[in-house]
């Protein structure tokens, strides 16, 4: 068997559309296994959830035999319809679904009646169209038809005459005259408002108020019903979700009592996301309102709007059905179906505002992210000047009239006012003009400033919103702390006031993308603050240094005494001295002798006339660098440096051969780096340096001592007054002190053993 365009969908029993729970639908009706045209697209009757049975579009049922055996009900249901309409001579053969729109000419809406099976509120009410015919509506189904009246699904075609239940105390209805549009929507065609709200865009919807207004418009009309309400779901800062209403119960005479029964209905489709039809509210208390209210709730219908994601947006309510006649009229499955998936497709929609809107916030917060960070990393007179420029920054991204940084004291403290104490405060001031502003930095006292909410973000170390404060001038305040990352402590509160509109000088509250900003601002106002902490801190530091350098020059020069005898004093020869000989030997031999001795080795390696050495300088420095040898170390004292340079200087002077392989440059390194390889030595080594974790591991890692040693030595070198090479060029400065260095560090025994075992192995 092949359907036609009239071919039924699959039902559901009875038991399963209204179950125990009555109004709550839960269950959906399985879409028409045929698909003819294009108005299936955008049709309300058509939902994403819908599931087919072996079916593809335009194609066959696979088996006619298996489908009609898994839906005995209907099979029978049909056939005995068919049969009692072709027994009827006068019965119209009309299609029972059309396939255009322009078939709807035919239609008289008049004639239409609402079939409803039970009045148990447990069993679903539902609409059956029939067409315009002369003959009077006579019984022309047989007995066990009209019991199973309940299994006709809203998508399947119903019979052509739609009779009552013996059961319900009230005859059958007319439904009220509608739009056209309207009807077409209602019975699966396409629908213009979802095909102009899909067509149009996001520029063509407006605000999200009036796209609602306009669901809730057709959905009414639609629906025939006296009005309704709509809510969105709106997360708080804690994470909560609740209601917050976007377009208010728009029937007649409805009062704040009516609001309140519509919100506790709406919230319990929030908790439960799951449709309430209600089809006689008056039985039920909850519904109860004064006497003397002119509005009377009915019926009620209540239905979440969700996303693809079954995550919840909002919820929507219709109340009290248009009566057409005496008779109580009541929401249908039919009914609940369409206007559910109206809902799916503002559903949809809104979160395509929502993410649109969500886009639009994170580049402009993106932006004003790079700009603070671009203020941050410039260099400021002060951070206070930093402190301004970052506020400034996002003031036009929130619309803020004034912003405002609260510094409390180093010992922040609780006064017997129980007032937090401030020791700097910040105050900007925007003043908008057209799409500009200009923002000013007012001088302000603490005292004239109100710090009650500053005070009260740094008691709660969290964000603090108030959409209206006690003060007239203070409209809308957002707060929020500004915490150290390692001592979670809060340094400083960030505060935003008096948001104003675009258009108009009205001030609206702070939202929580403005509170994203706001928190944003709080992170680079720490990261400013640690920073102007760590230069005030680096500062300190550096003079402490420069202060313990002058000192320890003081202390190490030698004196103006010793340096001026020296200087006067006739330097012996080489040979008189023995510094030629390889067993030349430094004990008892006077300590004048043996800075002599060390003056004598420049003046005979021409060092002082190649490199144009300062005689004097050269005397202060060969003292200084004596002094700064440890005389109660055994080994690594003065005695020690000069051996090693008195070895250098013998096997220079010993062959013509070195002197030539050396360059002039080296020569000079090496005597310098000779004299300084072990100055300021503790007597200890290196491991046990590192072991008892001394400041002078912590300082260089490894190499300690050498490393130590190279630095004191260009102290000396830096020194006023020691400058032995201040005559040379930058490019021989920094050649010789780079040998200097090299020559030091190879002293370490554990890199020389090291280099000897790689040469062996």
């Amino acid at each position: 068997m092949e359907p036609d365009s009239g071919a039924p969908g699959a039902s559901l029993p009875a038991s399963e559309v209204a179950g125990p729970e009555g109004s709550f639908r839960r269950t959906e009706a399985i879409q028409s296994l045929s698909v003819q045209g294009a108005g299936w697209l955008s049709s309300p009757l058509w939902s994403p959830r819908s599931k087919a049975r072996k079916v593809r579009l335009g194609g066959e049922i696979s088996s006619d035999g298996a489908w009609l055996d898994d839906h005995s009900d209907f099979t029978s249901a049909y056939f005995s319809r068919r049969a009692s309409v072709i027994s009827d001579p006068q019965a119209d053969m009309t299609p029972r679904f059309l396939k255009s729109m322009g078939n709807l000419d035919i239609i008289s809406h008049k004639d239409r009646c609402d079939c409803q099976v039970s009045h148990d509120l447990h069993d679903p009410l539902m609409m059956a169209p029939h067409h315009t015919t002369s003959v009077p509506v006579t019984p022309i189904l047989s007995a066990p038809d009209k019991t199973d009246c309940s299994l006709w699904p809203p998508v399947s075609p119903c019979p052509p005459i739609c009779l009552c239940s013996n059961k319900l105390p009230f005859a059958p209805y007319i439904q009220p005259t509608v739009d056209l549009k309207s009807v077409s929507c209602g019975l699966g065609e396409g629908c213009p408002w979802m095909i102009g709200l899909l067509g149009g865009g996001l520029r063509w919807m407006g605000s999200v108020a009036e796209l609602c207004q306009g669901a809730l418009n057709h959905a009414e009309e639609l629906l025939a019903a006296e009005g309704g309400a709509l809510s969105l779901v709106r997360k708080a800062y804690s994470g909560e979700s609740d209601l917050e209403e976007v377009i208010s119960l728009t029937a007649n005479g409805c009062s704040q009592a009516h609001q309140k029964i519509l919100q506790g209905v709406m919230e319990l489709v929030l908790a439960t996301g799951s449709p309430i039809n209600q089809r006689d509210a008056q039985k039920d208390p909850r519904f109860k309102v004064d006497s003397k209210q002119c509005l009377k709730i009915r019926t009620v219908l209540s239905v979440p709007i969700k996303n693809h994601r079954r995550e919840v947006l909002g919820v929507v309510v219709m109340i009290n059905k248009r009566k057409a006649c005496d008779c109580h009229p009541a929401f249908t499955f039919m009914d609940e179906k369409v206007l559910s998936n109206h809902m799916d497709v503002l559903g949809m929609v809104l979160e395509n505002i929502q993410l649109y809107e969500s886009s639009r916030q994170e580049a402009k917060r993106s932006q004003a992210l790079i700009e603070m960070a671009q203020v941050l990393s410039r260099k400021h007179h002060s951070f206070e000047v930093l402190l301004s420029k970052m506020a400034a920054t996002i003031m036009p991204f929130t619309h803020a009239q004034y912003c405002t940084i609260f510094i409390p004291s180093d010992q922040t403290s609780v006064t017997k006012d129980d007032q937090i104490i401030f020791s700097c405060v910040i105050h900007l001031e925007c003043e908008e003009f057209g799409s500009t502003c200009q923002i000013y930095r007012r001088e302000h006292d603490i005292s004239a400033i109100d710090l009650s909410h500053a005070c009260e973000t740094v008691r709660a170390t969290k964000t603090v919103n108030m959409a209206k404060s006690a003060v007239e001038s203070e409209r809308s305040i957002v707060c929020c702390p500004v915490r150290n990352e390692r001592s979670e402590n809060v340094i400083a509160v960030c505060q935003l006031m008096n948001k104003q509109t675009r258009d108009s000088n009205e001030l609206e509250p702070f939202n929580r993308y403005d509170e994203r900003l706001l928190e944003d601002l709080a992170v680079y106002c720490g990261l400013a603050l640690q920073y102007a902490q760590a230069v005030q801190i680096t500062e300190v530091r550096r003079a402490s240094i420069e202060v313990t350098e002058e000192i320890l020059a003081y202390h190490l020069t030698a004196a103006q005494e010793d340096i001026k005898a020296l200087q006067e004093t006739t330097i012996p020869s080489a040979e008189s001295l023995n510094i030629l000989d390889f067993h030349f030997s430094d004990f008892g031999l006077p300590e004048d002798a043996t800075t002599q001795a060390t003056v004598r080795m420049f003046l005979d390696l021409n060092l002082v006339q190649d490199f144009n050495i300062d005689y004097k300088s050269l005397c202060q420095w060969v003292l200084t660098v004596r002094r700064g040898y440890r005389s109660h170390v055994p080994y690594h004292n003065w005695s020690h440096a000069l051996s090693t340079a008195q070895s250098m200087f013998a096997m220079l002077m010993a062959t013509d051969r070195l002197q030539k392989i050396f360059s002039r440059l080296e020569i000079l390194a090496l005597m310098i780096a000779t004299l300084n390889h072990d100055i300021d030595h503790r007597g200890v080594s290196n491991s046990y340096i590192e072991r008892s974790q001394q400041p002078l591991a912590q300082l260089y890692g490894h190499s300690s001592l050498e490393n130590h040693h190279y630095n004191l030595c260009i102290f000396i070198l830096n020194n006023t007054g020691s400058q032995i090479l201040s005559n040379l060029s930058d490019e021989d400065h920094r050649a010789v002190l780079h040998m200097i260095k090299r020559a030091i560090l190879a002293t370490n025994l554990n890199i020389y053993m090291q280099y000897v075992w790689k040469k062996v192995v």
